[in-house]
């Protein structure tokens, strides 16, 4: 056993009684990737045009002041990013070359010391040529033909300090405002990585146990869920659920019950955990009769029933605000939306669902090597997604050879 696996064994969560109860397995650390989101991957950049114009330094000032009658000053700070004015020598060596070019006046204004500024004067599909033109000739200095050019620029933030320095190079100056508009910021995945790396193991293969247990019980696909709350560096163990959507029906049909998806079970459990808690408080018991329990959200396995009987560590939270869910698989579109809208703070899993997954969004293109030719169309990300009114971050787990790979029908929803 070397460093890493005693790490794991030494760790607080290990040491818990339920959790080395569960436990029986040899447990090896796996590699967290943080999951891309859409606009990471399709919109590197986006490129727009913007106008450009050129004064004296002196008539700088008056000249942005003009220009702010024609366009509001929100929509210029809608490109935070973009210098709004630049020194002849700051510009991109194309752009240098192409205006140098233009007249002698150009080359005079390119060289040695210049009292020349270029400034942005906004993006032209919400300007009026003529109208710019006009303003700009009113201003002292720049009396006689005003200079105005359309240059492309990127329409959103670098996310590094290295891209803003490329996009400097190749379009108009630019700056690194230590954001990431197209994702969580680097800085926040880095730090909730390390967070979770020392025990993401230990729950990734809790959630094998219970997938294993529910599958050769017959009650449904080898797929399981763990949840978790880490709270100011203590972890508690909160739900273990197997797939159970052929639990109480016959094995007809390729999809099965879909409420009964580990995910979906895992977040019914600890929403019963939580309604357990405030009949506590209010001394009601009330249990519906249903002749088919749809959301299967009672523990049917040992496992489960062992974490199920604990109590919530946070009874009077949100349903799962904050908690932390390891899957063995790619939840399906429902589920993802589910674990979305139960406010889930962390997800990982293990296994990708090129098919039917819902959180990554890499296109499932004919060329994706688990498909064979398949198309499986484009992927969701839903992680995090501007339009969706919650986000987390997301990780693939890969094990380094401790945990069996849990086969299933490429066409499975988990």
């Amino acid at each position: 056993m070397d460093e890493g696996d005693r790490s794991i064994k030494r760790s607080l969560a290990a040491q818990d009684p339920i959790v080395r109860e569960l436990l029986q397995e040899d447990v090896e650390h796996g590699v967290l990737i943080p999951l891309k989101t859409t606009l990471e991957l399709r919109d590197d950049y986006q490129t727009g045009h913007v106008l450009i114009t050129r004064t004296p330094t002196k008539a700088a000032n008056p000249a942005i002041l003009m220009l702010r009658s024609l366009l509001p000053d929100e929509i210029i700070k809608g490109v935070p990013h973009l210098r709004r004015c630049a020194k002849p020598s700051d510009l991109p060596a194309h752009l240098k070359a192409q205006f140098m070019n233009e007249s002698p006046q150009s080359r005079q204004i390119h060289t040695g010391k210049s009292n020349w500024i270029y400034i942005i004067v906004g993006p032209e599909n919400m300007l009026n040529r003529d109208e710019v033109i006009s303003a700009l000739s009113s201003v002292e200095g720049m009396e006689g033909e005003v200079f105005l050019r359309r240059i492309p620029v990127p329409m959103v933030s670098p996310t590094s300090q290295v891209q803003a320095a490329m996009w400097s190079q190749h379009f108009w100056p630019s700056l690194y405002r230590k954001n990431n508009p197209l994702g969580p910021h680097p800085s926040m995945i880095a730090r909730q990585t390390d967070e979770i790396a020392d025990d993401a193991a230990i729950w990734m293969t809790l959630a094998h146990k219970v997938a294993k247990e529910s599958h050769d019980a017959g009650y449904g696909e080898p797929m399981g869920a763990c949840v978790i709350q880490r709270d100011e560096g203590k972890t508690t163990l909160v739900a273990l659920a197997g797939d159970s959507r052929w639990c109480h029906q016959e094995k007809t049909g390729c999809t099965g019950n879909p409420m009964a998806h580990s995910a979906m079970r895992a977040i019914s459990i600890v929403a019963q955990k939580l309604v357990r808690a405030e009949n506590r408080k209010t001394q009601t018991r009330q249990k519906p009769i249903l002749e088919f329990e749809a959301f299967q959200d009672s523990p049917i396995a040992g496992d489960e029933m062992k974490v199920f009987e604990l109590e919530h560590p946070n009874p009077d939270g949100y349903l799962c605000h904050g908690l932390e869910m390891y899957l063995t698989h790619e939840p399906c579109v429902m589920c993802s939306m589910a674990i979305l809208h139960s406010r889930m703070g962390k997800v990982v899993f293990r296994h990708r669902m090129p098919l039917t997954g819902g959180l990554c969004a890499e296109d499932r293109g004919r060329d994706h090597p688990s498909l064979k030719g398949a198309d499986g169309g484009r992927g969701l990300g839903l992680f995090w997604r501007r339009e969706l009114n919650w986000s987390m971050v997301a990780w693939e787990w890969e094990s380094s050879g401790c945990l069996k790979p849990l086969r299933v029908d490429r066409a499975v929803h988990a």
